[in-house]
C-alpha cells in the first residue's frame, strides 16, 4: 500500500467510522502495513543475508534479550508508543533513523498503535 492509499483509507476511514474503536481498528491495520512496509524487512519473522537464522533486528534483538523478551517487536507487549517514535526518530545501533519524510508523525502515531495494540 502506497503513502497515498493508506492517507486515503485513514481519512476515509476515520470519516466513516461510528466508534474510537473503528477508528483504532483502522488505525492499526494501516500500522501494520506500514510497519510490513518499513520495519519488517529487518525486524520481521524470516531468515536473514547468507542463510541466518533470523533478519539482522530480530537476530540483534534476539541476542541482546535471550529469550527474556520476544525478538519479533510485533510480540512485544512492554514497549511504549513514546519510545518507539524515539527509536525510529533518532535509531540506535545499526538501526538508522527515520525521516519525517521518510515516515510522517501520522504513519509513526499508526505504526506505534500496531505495536502498542497488545498493550490495550
Amino acid at each position: 500500500m502506497t503513502r497515498v492509499q493508506w492517507q486515503t483509507l485513514l481519512l476515509v476511514t476515520s470519516g466513516w467510522a461510528a466508534s474510537s474503536a473503528a477508528q483504532d481498528a483502522a488505525t492499526i491495520e494501516g500500522g501494520r502495513v506500514l510497519y510490513a512496509y518499513w520495519c519488517a524487512t529487518c525486524h520481521g519473522p524470516g531468515i536473514g543475508n547468507n542463510g541466518v537464522q533470523h533478519l539482522p533486528g530480530t537476530d540483534a534483538l534476539r541476542v541482546k534479550y535471550q529469550g527474556a523478551l520476544p525478538a519479533l517487536l510485533s510480540e512485544r507487549t512492554d514497549m511504549t508508543p513514546e519510545l518507539i517514535k524515539f527509536y525510529v526518530r533518532q535509531g540506535i545501533t545499526i538501526m538508522p533513523f527515520f525521516r519525517k519524510t521518510e515516515i510522517d508523525d501520522v504513519e509513526l502515531d499508526a505504526i506505534a498503535a500496531y505495536l502498542t495494540r497488545k498493550n490495550r
